[in-house]
C-alpha cells in the first residue's frame, strides 16, 4: 500500500492554503448538529463529526438553483451556470458511494449540463469512517462501508498524522502542492492496516440478508401487508427523501419580476412523498396514497435504481431513520421483508 501522511498539525495550513485558491466546503457544527457549509476558518472544520444532517450532495446538487435567465419579450435567454473551484472536505465513505450514484443519473442519456460544471469543479476528499454514526447506519450491510472510486484524496486518523490515499490528478495536485505531506513509514503502513481492520470490526451487520439479494426481495414483495402498514405510519412530510444523499427529484418553476420584464428560472428539491408529486393532467395520480409513496421510495432504493444505474439508491447512512417522525426505518422495513418471504416462499436465491 502506497500512500503519504500529513502531520495533524499541518491540517490548519493546508486548509488556509485550499482557501486562497478554492471555495472551501466542509463538515462544521451548528448548535449541535452537523451540517456542510462553506469553511471561513479552519477552526470551524470538524473532520470528527458523526453525521451531518444533509448529505454533501447539496454542494452538486443545491436545493434552489438557478439554471435560466429570460426577458419576457424573448429577446433574451441565458443559460447560468455555478462553476466556481470548490473542495469539500471530510466526505464519509457512504456519501461518495451516493455521489458515485448521482454521477451517473446526470450523465446517462439526457447529461446535467449544470450538475456536470457542478461535478467537474469540485474535488472531493474523504475520510474514513472509524465507528458508527448511529445506531440506524448500515453501511456495511449495504457495502459502502469501504473506499469507492469517486475521491480526489481520502484521509484516515491515525492518532498524530493522516494518512492521505490520492484518488485522482487532481487530488495529486492538492497534495503535491502542500509541503509538508510526505511519504509514510512502514510503522505508519502497519498502523494505517491496524485501524482499517479495528474499523471494520467495529461496525455491525444489520441487515439479516446479504444485499445481493434486495433487488429481488423488493421485486417479489410488491403487495406485501408491510407497505399497509408503513402507508398508516407515515406523515407524508418528505423529511425522509430531503436529507436522502441518493434522491434526486425536482421541481422546475418560473419566477417573473413585478415589471412582467425578466424573470428566471429555477430547480428546487422536491420529493415522491408528497401528495401531488405523482399527480398528472386531468387529476390523475399514479401514486395516490401514503402505501403507495412509501413502497416507491423504498422500491427505488432497493431495486429501480439497480436496474437502471447497477448501483442501490440506497448507501445505508441512516439519515432517513433519523429524520423519520413515527420511526419508519430501512433496517426494519427490509428485514421485516425478508423474513415474511421467508415464511411464505423460501430462500429468495433459489427462486433467482
Amino acid at each position: 500500500m502506497s500512500f503519504k501522511v500529513m502531520p495533524k498539525e499541518a491540517l490548519t495550513r493546508w486548509v488556509t492554503w485550499l482557501q486562497s485558491r478554492y471555495e472551501v466546503v466542509g463538515p462544521k457544527e451548528v448548535q449541535g448538529q452537523f451540517i456542510f457549509d462553506k469553511i471561513a476558518s479552519p477552526d470551524e472544520l470538524r473532520l470528527d463529526y458523526t453525521q451531518s444532517i444533509l448529505p454533501p450532495k447539496k454542494v452538486l446538487l443545491p436545493q434552489r438553483e438557478e439554471l435560466v435567465r429570460f426577458s419576457l419579450d424573448g429577446s433574451r435567454i441565458e443559460p447560468v451556470f455555478d462553476g466556481q473551484p470548490t473542495v469539500v472536505l471530510g466526505v464519509h465513505t457512504c456519501d461518495l458511494y451516493a455521489i458515485q450514484l448521482l454521477d451517473k443519473v446526470f450523465s446517462t442519456g439526457f447529461a446535467d449540463k449544470h450538475y456536470q460544471r457542478r461535478r467537474e469543479n469540485t474535488a472531493l476528499v474523504s475520510i474514513e469512517c472509524l465507528r458508527p454514526c448511529s445506531p440506524h447506519s448500515f453501511c456495511k450491510s449495504m457495502g459502502t462501508l469501504s473506499l469507492p472510486e469517486t475521491f480526489d484524496l481520502h484521509l484516515t486518523d491515525l492518532g498524530d498524522v493522516y494518512a492521505v490515499d490520492i484518488g485522482s490528478e487532481w487530488g495529486q495536485v492538492l497534495l503535491n502542492d502542500h509541503a509538508e505531506a510526505r511519504p509514510a513509514t512502514d510503522e505508519e503502513v502497519r498502523r494505517l492496516n491496524q485501524v482499517l481492520a479495528q474499523k471494520w470490526a467495529s461496525f455491525p451487520y444489520r441487515l439479516d440478508f446479504d444485499v445481493g439479494e434486495l433487488p429481488s426481495l423488493l421485486r417479489v414483495s410488491y403487495n406485501s401487508p408491510v407497505w399497509e402498514e408503513l402507508g398508516q405510519r407515515c406523515l407524508g412530510c418528505a423529511a425522509c427523501t430531503n436529507v436522502c444523499p441518493t434522491c434526486y427529484c425536482f421541481n422546475v418553476q418560473d419566477e417573473v419580476d413585478f415589471a412582467l420584464s425578466v424573470g428566471k428560472r429555477v430547480r428546487i428539491w422536491d420529493s415522491c412523498q408528497l401528495n401531488d408529486f405523482a399527480k398528472v393532467a386531468g387529476g390523475h395520480d399514479f401514486r395516490p396514497t401514503r402505501l403507495a409513496r412509501q413502497r416507491h421510495r423504498f422500491l427505488r432504493k432497493g431495486q429501480y435504481q439497480t436496474e437502471a444505474y447497477g448501483l442501490l439508491g440506497c448507501v445505508g447512512c441512516g439519515r432517513c431513520a433519523l429524520a423519520c417522525l413515527v420511526h419508519i426505518t430501512p433496517i426494519e422495513t427490509f428485514n421485516a421483508l425478508y423474513h415474511e418471504h421467508r415464511r411464505n416462499a423460501g430462500d429468495l436465491k433459489e427462486r433467482a
